[in-house]
């Protein structure tokens, strides 16, 4: 099973649901141009909610770096949500930990953007 997205807005952010696998192909083009879209479409603050997505290859994660870099090209935030212990235990091997904003829920995560 590929990845299946969607989004919402909370007040005047910007949440994308994700469920499924994040990988190399499919999953991660899906995901990078959604946000791409929404970046170009002026959305500032947006918040990835990965709390159903079971597994993200290392393609993923590249996917997730460039979709921090052009959100924050065009002068927004993107900030991470509900990180099961495979995605959290790959951020911090990684160093993304340290890129990433990252929440356990969404009422706080929502509110960090104020």
């Amino acid at each position: 099973m590929s990845v299946k997205l969607s989004n919402r807005q909370v007040g005047d952010v910007t949440v994308v649901d994700a469920a499924g696998r994040i990988t190399l192909g499919e999953g991660a083009s899906a995901f990078r141009d959604l946000i791409k879209d929404l970046a170009a479409k002026g959305t500032k603050k947006m918040l990835v909610n990965l709390s159903e997505v079971s597994y993200i290859d290392s393609s993923g994660i590249g996917e997730m770096v460039s979709s921090y870099t052009t959100v924050t090209n065009h002068g927004g935030q993107l900030k991470l949500l509900g990180l099961n212990k495979r995605v959290k235990d790959l951020l911090q091997i990684t160093k993304l930990y340290t890129v990433f904003e990252v929440f356990d829920d969404e009422p706080s995560a929502i509110r960090s953007f104020a």
